[in-house]
This record gives C-alpha cells, structure tokens and sequence, in this order.
C-alpha cells in the first residue's frame, strides 16, 4: 500500500484529482486547499458552483487546525460514533472556496484507517471526498459502478484492493456552536 499512498500523494501534491475508496464509498479527492484542483473536480463532477464538499481529516489534531473552535459536542461525536460520521461545523478556516459552504461552514470527517487516512496523514491537510459520479446521478455503491466518464476524469485511480468502505454514505450531522443539531442525512 505504501507505494500507491506514495503516488496518490505525488498526484495531489500536484494539483491533480484522484479516485479512491473512503470508509464508505468510493470518492473523489484532491488538495482541500488548492482551489484549481477543487475547481477541476467541480467541473468533472458537472456539479454546480455554491454547492460545497466534504473533507476528509486524518485525526482530531487535523481537524483543529482546518475548525476552531470545534464544539465540545462534535469531539464526543466524532469519538462516540460507531459508524462513519460526518459532521457540518462552523468556522472552517484555510480550505479553498468551494471547500467551505457560504456561510463559513464545512463537512467533515475523520477517517481513521486504510489508505485514505494514510494519504491524508502524509499530505498533512485534508483531502476532499465527494461521491465518484456526476451531479444528479446515483451515487456509486462500489467500483464497478463509477462511470467511465469519471474513470477517465481523473489523475489517478487507486487500486480496488484497497477498497474498505460498506457501500453506504456516512451520516451527515450540522452541528452549530450554540450545541443545536440538525440530523441532515441518516
């Protein structure tokens, strides 16, 4: 694996898109900080501008760094939760517009195994982590069901061994400083 971690890294590194299975389902990534890698995934997804993506954190320490201050209520979340979460916080900082939704927030979530949190642990940012197909389509269960059209899009494609997500997209939870919770995807 360390060697696809290696090129993958080399990719983004470099402003390029990858496909890559995530803890869930397979996604699209690029540099969370690097606007034309953003805006190249924006335009493979066919996906409108406004309509902002999740990022993927290796760790709480990263997390910290991209949100401050994260409610004390989304690091027991984020610790408590059993199942892939995703979590809407305000006060995201240093990603690329389009990273982070109009009101300063953005989708977040830490992966804490297998290749992606390896990726994202040795680029030392975020990554982004939108579903691999184009705007409006269903949404791709595993590798065999991504389009050739987003297959052909990118920069790099991780190979399928390293696939360990379930198929199924993580729960989505805004969460505001005040403590109020918003459930926006089960």
């Amino acid at each position: 694996m360390k060697e696809e971690v290696q090129k993958a890294l080399e990719i983004i590194q470099n402003g390029g898109i990858i496909l890559y299975p995530t803890d869930t389902v397979w996604g699209l990534g690029c540099d969370a900080q690097n606007q034309d890698a953003v805006e190249k995934i924006y335009r493979l997804k066919k996906r409108a501008e406004g309509k902002s993506f999740v990022v993927l954190a290796s760790s709480e320490n990263m997390v910290s760094k991209f949100i401050h201050p994260v409610p004390d209520i989304g690091w027991d979340m984020f610790e408590m939760s059993e199942t892939p979460l995703t979590l809407v916080l305000d006060h995201a900082q240093n990603l690329a517009k389009g990273v982070k939704a109009d009101d300063g927030s953005v989708a977040i979530r830490i992966i804490r195994k297998g290749f992606a949190n390896q990726l994202i642990h040795k680029l030392g940012v975020p990554i982004v982590s939108t579903s691999a197909n184009l705007s409006g389509d269903t949404s791709p269960a595993n590798f065999a069901e991504i389009s050739e059209a987003i297959k052909t899009g990118v920069d790099y494609i991780t190979p399928q061994e390293y696939d360990q997500g379930n198929g199924k997209p993580s729960s989505i939870i805004r969460l505001w400083e005040d403590a109020r919770v918003k459930i926006i995807r089960k």
